[in-house]
């Protein structure tokens, strides 16, 4: 009762009802942990960042942070790829084509599964900016 955060302590934030929640989270929390990149984030307005302006910071970030988005992303497509198998489980339909149900997962591009790239980042804001129009 009445007590203020604590320095340091993490503010949990409310689940945003999207289906890709948890790898948006990550993503964040990996890109804060970069001193430049949190910096522009901080003063950036709303148009940088859903302009894509944002996204193209990302070639300044650390490698370490690189390699770490790098392996959230594999983690997300290993994520779509375990839904889709389970739908087409579900459905045992055998005509299903895998590339039209990668690309209803606007969050992140499909075609380079391995990498974090300016474009995976403008792509996540961009899904995240419609679902609140």
């Amino acid at each position: 009762k009445g007590e203020g955060h604590v320095e340091g302590e993490k503010v949990e934030n409310p689940d945003t009802g999207l289906y890709y929640d948890e790898y948006l989270r990550q993503v964040i929390d990996v890109l804060e942990t970069d001193k430049h990149f949190r910096e522009k984030l901080q003063t950036a307005d709303i148009e940088e960042i859903k302009s894509g302006k944002l996204s193209r910071e990302l070639d300044l970030v650390s490698h370490h942070v690189r390699t770490r988005l790098d392996e959230l992303k594999r983690q997300e497509v290993a994520r779509l790829r375990m839904l889709i198998k389970a739908k087409m489980d579900s459905v045992q339909d055998t005509g299903i084509d895998h590339q039209a149900l990668l690309k209803q997962f606007e969050h992140l591009n499909h075609q380079n599964p391995d990498k974090f790239e300016p474009k995976d980042l403008d792509m996540l804001i961009k899904a995240v900016s419609a679902r609140y129009k």
